[in-house]
């Protein structure tokens, strides 16, 4: 059997510990390896390459990913689902495994449903994938971020600065809720939770009261203002610019200085934001993550050698099991409520 691997959306640590794992899995079980480069692109265009033990070598620590990926949705092109079944036809692969987040994997369910024999792995820094408790890049994601806010946590306390750090997660709040938990953060302020900026600047004010001259707010590039007083309404997300992926994403990104220029108008204390960006998703993939990415790249190619397709890896407490991929779509597992009324009781 020829197997097709492929990466697609935002890169992370980790995928390629996964591509490593469905190889050396794979030949182990006597199939052949066939690397798609650039995602769905790859497979509309045929690029293509076999992947051997040679290939992977020495791949497991490194980040990003050696096939390279791209934001291509093959359903905003025209005929673009008719290429990559007439490509797979072509290059002779018998099953696909992809690799990927919430956007790359409904494509591979509408893939599915049209003939493919498919298996999924879930990647995304994001943790927004619904099915599994964590997806690869999660926890490198957060460990930058929380390394990060450590970091700025001494300046601000030598500066008498508050310290507003953005992080991503797009519409979700799991790297903010995490790393500003595991920083010490005295606010946390995340997408499923419009806040209302005259109660950040209250608990601000409260720790100043006590003699704490210093402050840490950690925000989510999704989060909202609240746009009527008292009710969780959601605000307007703060963009880059206006242009949007084929995948109907904007950039997110500016909350972060929005948050820190209100707070300093509001409560006379000055206020500096710094913006994480991209950094969080560079660089050596945490030891959880390659072992997370290694077992999910076991599981998919066991799934093809029982012939299970339609579904996707996924970490569930500390089982690796398979869900359909038809649960997966259409939606994102946003933070528990419950989770952030406990990151509440350490505000201020």
């Amino acid at each position: 059997m020829r197997i097709g691997i492929l990466t697609g959306g935002g890169d992370c640590p980790g995928l390629n510990a996964a591509i490593r794992s469905v190889v050396r899995k794979a030949l182990a079980s006597g199939h052949e390896t066939i690397g798609i480069r650039y995602g769905w692109k790859g497979l509309m265009t045929l690029d293509t390459f076999t992947l051997d033990l040679n290939n992977i070598s020495g791949i497991l620590p490194r980040g990003g990913t050696i096939l390279g990926t791209s934001r291509t949705n093959p359903y905003k092109h025209p005929d673009g689902e008719k290429a990559i079944l007439e490509n797979l036809e072509k290059a002779k692969i018998d099953a696909l495994v992809a690799i990927g987040g919430e956007d790359t994997l409904s494509v591979a369910y509408k893939l599915h449903k049209a003939g493919v024999n498919i298996v999924g792995i879930p990647k995304t820094i994001d943790n927004d994938v619904r099915g599994t408790d964590y997806s690869i890049g999660f926890d490198t994601a957060v460990n930058i971020a929380t390394e990060a806010i450590d970091r700025i946590h001494t300046t601000a306390e030598s500066h008498n600065r508050v310290a507003v750090v953005e992080v991503m997660g797009r519409h979700t709040g799991w790297i903010a809720l995490y790393s500003g938990l595991a920083g010490g953060a005295d606010v946390i302020l995340i997408p499923e939770k419009p806040f209302d900026i005259d109660q950040v600047c209250k608990i601000i004010e409260k720790r100043h009261a006590r003699g704490k001259n210093f402050s840490i707010v950690v925000v989510a590039e999704g989060a909202k203002f609240k746009v009527e007083e008292h009710v969780d309404k959601d605000g307007t997300l703060i963009v880059q610019d206006l242009r949007v992926d084929e995948f109907g994403h904007v950039r997110l990104g500016g909350i972060g200085n929005l948050v820190a220029d209100q707070i300093e108008k509001r409560t006379g204390m000055e206020a500096r934001a710094t913006i994480l960006g991209h950094i969080q998703r560079g660089g050596s993939p945490t030891a959880f993550d390659r072992i997370l990415a290694t077992r999910f790249g076991v599981k998919a190619v066991e799934l093809i050698n029982e012939g299970r397709f339609g579904v996707m890896t996924a970490l569930q407490g500390n089982e690796i099991v398979d869900v359909e991929l038809y649960e997966v779509v259409g939606g994102l597992k946003t933070v528990n409520p419950e989770l952030f009324e406990i990151a509440e009781v350490f505000f201020g």
